[in-house]
């Protein structure tokens, strides 16, 4: 552990954030880092539990007390061997994870706990600048070869930990950059996409190929890969995003959530935006359908384009701003999140219904809302609609940000013939990771839905060593 008292003589100290009207001026990474020294005095408030709940909160199990302790003794080079021992990508998390580990700490039963996400994120960039992230060569090379079909969170670790067991490793990008929704749908404020751009020098130098505009199914054949290859991984995410069919849903101006950020981020990177109708909430009254971390990041871009105001719905009634510790700890609680985007100017209605969109010459103008009550019969929540509450919003762009119901089918997974589960998903099992189609293989979003980076990241590790079994009969890669 750190300091024996370090939890009762040092307050819990996140990061900052630049003061709003300076932020809202431009794109780039909003955080105010702490100074390194700052930092290790939070690392000595991590406490000797005889269980370290935190592990079991983190999908990547990573082992937080001891990278705690190191920091707080000023071992930074240590801290970060250990903190990659189980990720390979602690910047994204660090940036992005909601920290389920710090729900599950043990100091979060008095709502301070170890500042457990904003340590990773300073331990890793001390790593970068003091230049110890360095390749990591295959000490020898098989004549095995592996395609990877997406290049987000689940498909770069896979591709990493199979380059490190000696593979042919060759990524397939059906956009122009890799990175996936880690670069085209995660705004910049959020993480910086230099981020992306020197992991993935590092594993160029380790000998991982990447082949950009190569989409799968669409202008690369899945039988050239079948030919190919040795074994595929499909990581292409949970794209098919969930429609909220109701009247006016063809009026111009109601739009999915994710082609409204993919554009922001497009025009940020210098790329052209291949679409004869660019989205902007310029000067417009925009309605953020959806209550999530994607609706959450409409509105921080929203509010930088220029918008006239922005409101935010939720279906679901609005939670507690402090839920009983003790029936919920150290689960991931259900309580009222407030992100920096909230705070840059934005109404949030809870417990509201949207029942039609309307407008004028084939634009939307305003929605029709309907206030709804919740009930509990069953074990099973009920909704109805509250009598009279009927009202309207002025909209002039609507963002619906209501999530994602499965993978995209057509072209990759139709061609491959691979079966899906209830939800739509490719099923495979986490031992294996195998689909039905043999040599083939499925991790992260494709495989669970709609999920965390983290839980991606978990995923292509565990499945780079299924396919490590699968081709070598044994494997020395870490689940």
């Amino acid at each position: 552990m750190g300091s024996p008292t370090g939890f009762q003589d040092i307050q819990r100290q996140e990061r900052g954030y630049q003061a709003v009207e300076d932020r809202l001026t431009h794109y780039r990474e909003i955080s105010i880092p702490l100074t390194y020294k700052s930092v290790s005095k939070q690392g000595a408030r991590c406490i000797d539990c005889g269980i370290p709940y935190c592990h079991s909160g983190c999908p990547v199990d990573n082992i937080i007390p001891e990278w705690n302790d190191l920091v707080y003794k000023g071992n930074w080079r240590r801290a970060v061997d250990v903190l990659h021992s189980t990720n390979n990508f602690p910047e994204f998390t660090g940036r992005v994870c909601p920290a389920p580990c710090e729900e599950a700490c043990t100091l979060n039963l008095h709502d301070a706990p170890v500042t457990i996400k904003m340590i990773e994120c300073s331990i890793i960039e001390k790593a970068w600048q003091n230049r110890w992230i360095e390749p990591r060569i295959p000490r020898s090379h098989t004549d095995k070869s592996v395609a990877i079909v997406g290049s987000g969170p689940a498909g770069l670790a896979a591709a990493q930990q199979l380059a490190r067991a000696g593979h042919q490793v060759e990524v397939y990008e059906k956009n122009a950059r890799i990175g996936g929704l880690l670069r085209y749908g995660i705004p910049d404020f959020k993480l910086d996409k230099s981020t992306i751009d020197r992991r993935m020098s590092q594993m160029q130098a380790e000998g991982v190929e990447f082949r950009v505009n190569s989409h799968v199914g669409v202008n690369v054949t899945v039988e050239r890969l079948i030919n190919k290859y040795d074994a595929i991984v499909l990581a292409a995410g949970c794209e098919q995003p969930r429609d909220l069919e109701i009247p006016g849903r063809g009026l111009a101006g109601v739009h999915f959530a994710m082609p409204f950020l993919t554009q922001q981020n497009r025009r940020i990177g210098g790329e052209s935006l291949n679409s004869d109708d660019p989205i902007t909430a310029q000067g417009k009254h925009v309605v953020v359908i959806g209550g999530g971390d994607t609706g959450s990041d409409c509105v921080g871009t929203a509010n930088r384009q220029g918008a006239a105001s922005v409101t935010q719905l939720e279906l679901l009634p609005c939670p507690p701003e402090h839920p009983d510790k003790m029936l919920i700890w150290p689960d991931w609680p259900n309580k009222l999140r407030t992100s920096t985007s909230h705070d840059e100017g934005c109404e949030r209605l809870w417990s509201v219904s949207t029942t039609a969109f309307e407008g004028s010459h084939g634009q939307v103008e305003r929605l029709k809302v309907v206030r709804v009550e919740w009930q509990q019969t069953d074990d099973r929540w009920a909704m109805t609609t509250v009598a009279g509450s009927e009202f309207e919003l002025e909209a002039d762009l609507v963002l619906l940000a209501t999530g994602f119901v499965s993978p995209v089918r057509d072209g990759l997974l139709d061609a491959l013939r691979v079966e899906l589960d209830h939800s739509g998903n490719v099923a495979a099992d986490t031992d294996s990771y195998g689909t039905t189609v043999p040599g083939v293989f499925a991790a992260g979003d494709m495989r669970r839905g709609q999920s965390l980076v983290v839980w991606a990241i978990r995923e292509g590790r565990q499945c780079a060593r299924a396919v490590d079994e699968y081709l070598m009969g044994h494997s020395e890669l870490p689940r």
